[in-house]
């Protein structure tokens, strides 16, 4: 079993790769490798989006590296690879993205990622920091998971789902924002769960063990 991080500029790795390494160990799950090749993206038995930034770059770089971005593509769509979206990883996950200009998304979960807008003007943006969960909808990446367990947060964008069926976590900041997509074979956290400590580490071990 072999998990891909897939490496394309847009972030540093070094905490993702140590919890998802970690985790596969604990819960019998394979090899995980942060690569940049596209062979080994197209052969991973499951893919991870990791990004940071904004938008229309992580956009950009992806789509610029070819290679990996036809094979991730391939991967999902075609055979049905899990994958997961971390971050602006996420975010890429939809149909459109509005942070600075109007930037065509992956549209595998449709929805739209805007401005985060708090009701309480006290609130800061970007949205930093420990947020409680709230679970919406079932889902074996939440096993052993309850509502009003931490996730850490750090973004000033939210991805607004058009099918309420596909949030399947969201947290209170002046407003709901969503912190997790689900859609088929794929899933997006809004958070970082290589920070969020015991909560984020035991979904990293359920993503490496779920199978779709």
């Amino acid at each position: 079993m072999l998990t891909a991080i897939i490496d394309y500029e847009s972030g540093n790795l070094h905490s993702a790769e140590k919890a998802f390494q970690r985790m596969a160990r604990e819960v019998d799950g394979g090899t995980v490798v942060v690569t940049s090749d596209a062979e080994t993206v197209a052969k991973a038995d499951r893919l991870v989006l990791p990004g940071d930034g904004a938008f229309p770059a992580c956009a950009a770089e992806l789509r610029g590296h070819k290679g990996i971005y036809d094979a991730m593509v391939e991967a999902v769509e075609a055979k049905g690879r899990p994958f997961l979206g971390i971050c602006v990883g996420m975010q890429l996950m939809a149909t459109t993205g509005h942070e600075y200009e109007e930037t065509p998304g992956l549209d595998w979960v449709a929805g739209d990622v805007e401005k985060i807008t708090p009701a309480d003007t006290a609130l800061k943006v970007p949205h930093m920091g420990w947020n409680d969960l709230v679970i919406d909808q079932p889902h074996p990446v939440l096993d052993g998971i309850a509502t009003g367990d931490h996730a850490y947060f750090v973004h000033s964008y939210q991805f607004h789902v058009a099918k309420p069926a596909e949030r399947i976590a969201h947290v209170d900041y002046g407003g709901d924002v969503t912190a997790i997509i689900g859609c088929d074979t794929m899933l997006g956290m809004q958070f970082h769960p290589e920070k969020s400590q015991a909560v984020g580490l035991r979904m990293i071990g359920n993503f490496l063990t779920w199978r779709p």
